[in-house]
C-alpha cells in the first residue's frame, strides 16, 4: 500500500492535483462532493487561491473535478493505510502478541504514519500562500523542501516496514527449521560482513538520490536540458552564471548557497551527478558481489538490485530527453522504490541470523 501511495502522490505531482483541495478535513474529507452544489462550492474555494490564477488559469469545473479527484484519492488511500495498520497493531500489542522490542517499532512505525499526514498538509500549505500571487515570478507549487521531507517520511516508512517484516518472516522460520549453522557461519564471514556494510552505505546513497529526484520534481527542474549527457547543446554543464546566480540570493550576498536547492539549473546537475555516482557505485558493488560467498537470496536480491539500477538510469534519461511525459517521470519514481527496496533486501539478507531460543 505504501508503495501505491507514493506512486499515486507522485501522479498528483505531475498532473498538478495536489493543490485542488484547499481545507484539511481528516474525518469529514474522506467524502467526495456529490451535489452540483458541493463541487461549486469547492471550484469557488479553489478559485481564491494563486495556482487558479497563474496556473489553471480558467480552468473548467469538469477539469477541476479530474484534478480534485486525483488529491482526494491520494488523502484517502492515506487514511485507508492509517486504519489497515493502525487497528491490527493495537490488537495485536493488546492481545499480548507482540514482544517490548517489537512494541517499540510498531510504535515508531506509527508516529511516522502520523507525521506523514502532518507533513502531507504542511506541504499543501506552502503552495496556498496567497503572497505566491503578488509575485510576477512566482509559481504557486509546494516548497521543494517539504515535498522532500513528505517523501522522506515515506521512504523511511516503506524501509521501516519492509525491514520489520522481513525480520518477522526470517525469525519465524528460524524457530520453525533445523539450526542453520552453514548460513549463520556464511554471514558472519569478515568478507561478506563488510560487503553487508558497503550495501548499508548504498542504500543510504539510493535514498538520497531519490531525495534529490524530489527537489527536481518540486521545482520541475526536469524542465530544463532535456538533453544527455550534455546540458545546453555542445556543452558538458550549463554556463557558470546559471549555475550560481545572485537571483536566489534574495539580495543577501551570503545567501548564495540557496543556489544548492532553489536553483533549478543546479538541482538538475546535482540530481544527474547524484544518480550517476550512485548507479556506478551499485554496479561495482554488483561486480565484487559476484565473486563472494553470498547466500541464494542475497544474490538474488544483489541481481535485482543492479537490474533495476540499470533500468532507473535508463527511464530518468527517457524522462528527461522527452520533456518529463508523466508516464516516464511515474515509472521512473515508481522504479527508485523498488530499487530501494531491493537494496535494503540484499541488507536485510546479509544479516547475520538472529539468535531463537
Amino acid at each position: 500500500m505504501v508503495f501505491g501511495i507514493v506512486v499515486w502522490g507522485g501522479l498528483t505531482r505531475l498532473t498538478e492535483s495536489g493543490l485542488s483541495i484547499v481545507e484539511w478535513k481528516p474525518i469529514t474529507g474522506v467524502r467526495l462532493p456529490t451535489s452540483d452544489r458541493e463541487w461549486d462550492d469547492e471550484f469557488a474555494k479553489y478559485k481564491r487561491f494563486p495556482e487558479y490564477h497563474k496556473v489553471h488559469i480558467g480552468i473548467s469545473l469538469d477539469d477541476f473535478k479530474r484534478i480534485y479527484f486525483m488529491e482526494w484519492f491520494h488523502r484517502n488511500i492515506g487514511r485507508l493505510f492509517g486504519v489497515v495498520y493502525l487497528v491490527p497493531a493495537v490488537w495485536f500489542v493488546a492481545s499480548g502478541r507482540v514482544t517490548r522490542a517489537g512494541r517499540a517499532k510498531l510504535a515508531g512505525m506509527g508516529g511516522l504514519l502520523l507525521a506523514q499526514g502532518a507533513m502531507g498538509w504542511y506541504m499543501v500549505t506552502s503552495g496556498l500562500d496567497h503572497a505566491l500571487a503578488e509575485r510576477a515570478d512566482a509559481v504557486p507549487r509546494v516548497s521543494q523542501y517539504r515535498l522532500a521531507a513528505h517523501l522522506a517520511l515515506a521512504y523511511m516508512l516503506y524501509a521501516g516496514l519492509s525491514l520489520h517484516g522481513w525480520g518477522v518472516l526470517r525469525a519465524n522460520r528460524l524457530a520453525r527449521s533445523a539450526p542453520a549453522a552453514a548460513l549463520r557461519a556464511q554471514l558472519e564471514l569478515p568478507q561478506v560482513a563488510a560487503f553487508r556494510r558497503r550495501i548499508a552505505a548504498a542504500a543510504l546513497l539510493v535514498a538520497g538520490t531519490c531525495l534529490s529526484g524530489a527537489m527536481v520534481a518540486g521545482l520541475d527542474a526536469g524542465l530544463l536540458y532535456n538533453e544527455f549527457p550534455l546540458m545546453g547543446g555542445d556543452r558538458v554543464l550549463p554556463p557558470w552564471r546559471e549555475l550560481w546566480h545572485e537571483y536566489y540570493a534574495r539580495g543577501n550576498a551570503d545567501a548564495m548557497w540557496r543556489n544548492l536547492t532553489e536553483n533549478p539549473a543546479l538541482v538538475q546537475l546535482e540530481h544527474r551527478v547524484l544518480a550517476m555516482s550512485t548507479f556506478f557505485v551499485l554496479s561495482a558493488l554488483w561486480w565484487q558481489g559476484r565473486r563472494l560467498p553470498l547466500p541464494g537470496p542475497a544474490r538474488r536480491a544483489l541481481h535485482a538490485m543492479y537490474a533495476l539500477a540499470a533500468l532507473q538510469v535508463g527511464l530518468g534519461v527517457s524522462t528527461l530527453v522527452n520533456g518529463v511525459p508523466i508516464a516516464n517521470a511515474s515509472a521512473h519514481q515508481a522504479n527508485s522504490v523498488l530499487l530501494l527496496a531491493a537494496a535494503l533486501r540484499l541488507f536485510h539478507t546479509l544479516r547475520p541470523l538472529p539468535r531463537i531460543r
